[in-house]
């Protein structure tokens, strides 16, 4: 199997040549104008000439990981046999892709409700597994329900107990190293399969959780505002966000100030 870089992006063409000869793989190189040899089975790209080639293998070159799926289609086999994305929830999950006990890419998201990241790798992994943490519930409904808009409540994921799977780091509190630690722990160990529609059934939350919320809304308003117990059941419940029920106490403060 020969393989070929195409693309007018110099960066792109660096890049792969660089790891082409440190893998010892043999390349051509071709011109978008070229014709592309009978021999060649894989072409390597950028994303801005993607669309351009008309060839049936194109690998797009976003940085090194490119060479793992060179080497698959070079061994005759599919990239992975078992490839997860793993989510562990909270208020900036951490995301991680692991195939066949490999970490092979890592996410922080902005919000629970940040999914964009998620469905492109689904799109990207096809046969991907979701993997979730069962913790942080009210931000896990929120992931789930933005999930559950575009691939259906009765999508399948596994539910993992993510007991043990954060890390305390150097002894201090990092945050986004931890929340992606921590679901590569997830993508790691067995869970049980339910359907997103089973997990959204959320029971009424206690007044322990409610003042919780309204303690933390004080927090990220910098003091200024406590949301009211309604709106905190709703946050809750996993039917907004806490940054969502704040603009929603502040218009109502604003309109009766006017």
């Amino acid at each position: 199997m020969r393989v070929a870089i195409m693309t007018s992006d110099a960066r792109v063409y660096y890049l792969a040549s660089k790891v082409l000869k440190e893998y010892r793989i043999p390349f051509d190189s071709l011109t978008l104008e070229e014709k592309i040899p009978f021999d060649v089975e894989v072409i390597l790209t950028s994303e801005g000439d993607y669309e351009r080639i008309d060839f049936p293998t194109k690998i797009i070159v976003r940085d090194e990981n490119f060479i793992d799926e060179v080497l698959a289609k070079l061994e005759g086999r599919k990239r992975f046999k078992n490839i997860y994305i793993a989510i562990d929830p909270g208020e900036r999950p951490g995301v991680s892709v692991v195939g066949d006990h490999r970490i092979i890419e890592v996410y922080h998201l902005k919000s629970p409700t940040d999914i964009e990241i998620i469905l492109e790798l689904l799109e990207k992994y096809p046969g991907a597994k979701i993997k979730i943490g069962h913790g942080a519930r009210r931000h896990r409904v929120l992931t789930l329900k933005a999930l559950a808009e575009v691939l259906g409540d009765d999508y399948t994921v596994l539910l993992i107990n993510e007991r043990g799977t954060t890390p305390k780091i150097g002894g201090a509190e990092i945050s986004q190293v931890q929340d992606i630690v921590a679901s590569i722990n997830i993508a790691l160990r067995d869970g049980r399969e339910v359907k997103i529609k089973e997990l959204l059934k959320v029971k009424e939350p206690s007044k322990r959780e409610i003042e919780h919320i309204k303690s933390r809304s004080r927090q990220l308003s910098g003091g200024k505002i406590t949301i009211p117990s309604e709106l905190a059941r709703e946050v809750a419940k996993g039917n907004m966000s806490l940054e969502e029920a704040i603009k929603v106490h502040k218009k109502r403060i604003k309109g009766d100030e006017e």
